[in-house]
């Protein structure tokens, strides 16, 4: 019986009284409303502005690229390449995949473009939708939207540090607070094997409890155990050797070089030696600023350098350093430090038509206000008086106006003030003039 009702109840959901049944967005997925825009449109506005302020220009890439520029690009082991993506064939039998991130992509649009011979450093940022088929929760999405920055042809410490001073001054000037920057080095092709070699033989002897997943990156990826969320290997791993003690004499000296430069700008960090980065193509620094305050999804940003990305993907030799952002989960941590941003719709004025003949004088006016930058509204929906009044209050306009036939007629009608309740009068054909007092 409680089984029926239950069905009932869903039919009810689910059938609208035309008998189709509603969709829903897929799983994942969200639906960002207009009071809630008002927010993103802050964030990006300022990332825009921020980025612009170092140097940085805009770059928009395709939504979907071809699938082999993020396997060859992003890593055939990692879990992104191999678990997360998007990729479907389409009518010409070729894999393409929705971009799971967007660093790759850039590197292919500068080679392709011919930018790689530009004037050094090359600096360019995006905003941007990615899509990853993960396990939806708080800060983690299939569809999520990202902040990201890029600058190739600058290997030097001071790159490192000018790219993190972004990141935190962006981050400071939302308003964020309690981030911590944790930094890494991972080293190079030269240091890595011999790390590679000393993180294996240490796992290997706590093979028997490391999680399947872990099991099968022994051998392509150990790096990543150290990543791993689950409580017995991140239990594992603490004692596993460090990268920091593996690294050769030049990357040991980038890593002290940096951290001197953090210290001179007066940018706090701690170095914290799990930080690996998920994506194969990381060398020596690698970073997260995190927020501990929105939950387990707690990296608000991560980033790195990445040397080797361009010769993989068959451009030249250039090193590039970068940084990635959730929008969503600065967000989240904005409304944790209550940082909110309310949306201002509200129209200057609102006219209230009574008859035919008003309401063509009335849409008139609008668009002759709207003309000179005035927010404006009037009835579209045949309210009565009374009805434009409440609906004017609720959406708040700071003036009305009522016109009807004496109003047409003389010209002149009363101009209200809803915040104060006082009224004066104006000439029809001189509002904008009455307004902008």
């Amino acid at each position: 019986m409680i089984i029926m009702l239950y069905y009932e109840k869903r039919k009810e959901d689910l059938f609208s009284s035309h008998g189709h049944h509603m969709i829903r967005k897929p799983r994942g997925t969200a639906d960002i409303l207009p009071e809630e825009a008002a927010t993103w449109q802050y964030i990006e506005a300022k990332a825009r502005e921020v980025a612009c302020r170092y140097g940085f220009g805009e770059i928009r890439v395709p939504t979907f690229e071809v699938t082999e520029l993020f396997s060859r690009g992003v890593g055939d082991t990692t879990d992104v390449v191999q678990k997360e993506m998007y990729t479907f064939t389409d009518r010409e039998g070729r894999s393409l995949t929705l971009r799971p991130e967007g660093t790759a992509s850039v590197a292919r649009a500068l080679i392709e473009n011919g930018r790689c011979s530009d004037p050094m450093p090359l600096k360019l940022f995006y905003i941007i939708n990615c899509f990853r088929y993960e396990k939806p929760q708080a800060g983690r999405s299939r569809e999520f939207y990202q902040f990201g920055c890029e600058m190739y042809g600058a290997s030097s410490p001071a790159a490192d540090a000018n790219i993190i001073a972004m990141a935190s001054a962006f981050i400071r000037e939302l308003g964020i607070e309690n981030v911590t920057l944790h930094i890494n080095s991972i080293g190079c092709p030269e240091c890595r094997p011999a790390y590679r070699e000393a993180l294996k033989n240490y796992f290997k002897e706590h093979e028997a409890e490391l999680c399947d997943t872990c099991r099968q990156r022994l051998e392509s990826n150990p790096l990543r155990i150290l990543d791993c969320k689950s409580p017995v290997c991140s239990e594992i791993a603490k004692d596993a050797p460090k990268s920091i003690d593996h690294l050769c004499p030049d990357c040991d000296a980038h890593m002290k070089s940096l951290t001197a430069q953090l210290d001179a700008m007066g940018i706090d960090y701690v170095i914290d030696t799990n930080i690996v980065r998920g994506l194969d193509y990381y060398t020596r620094t690698v970073f997260e600023f995190i927020c501990p305050v929105i939950g387990a999804q707690s990296t608000i940003c991560g980033g790195g350098r990445y040397d080797g990305l361009m010769k993989e993907l068959g451009g030249p030799e250039l090193p590039g350093i970068g940084f990635a952002m959730g929008l969503s989960r600065l967000i989240l941590a904005m409304n944790e430090c209550s940082k909110t941003i309310t949306a201002n719709n509200s129209p200057e004025l609102y006219i209230a038509p009574m008859g035919d003949a008003a309401v063509t004088k009335a849409s008139a006016i609008c668009e002759g206000l709207r003309r000179e930058g005035i927010k404006a509204e009037s009835d579209l929906v045949g309210r009565s008086l009374k009805a434009q009044m409440k609906y004017a209050d609720k959406i708040g306009a700071h003036y009305t106006l009522i016109l009807g036939d004496s109003e047409l007629e003389s010209g002149v009608a009363q101009l209200k003030d809803m915040t104060n309740s006082t009224q004066r009068e104006v000439r029809i054909d001189e509002i904008a003039a009455e307004l902008t007092k």
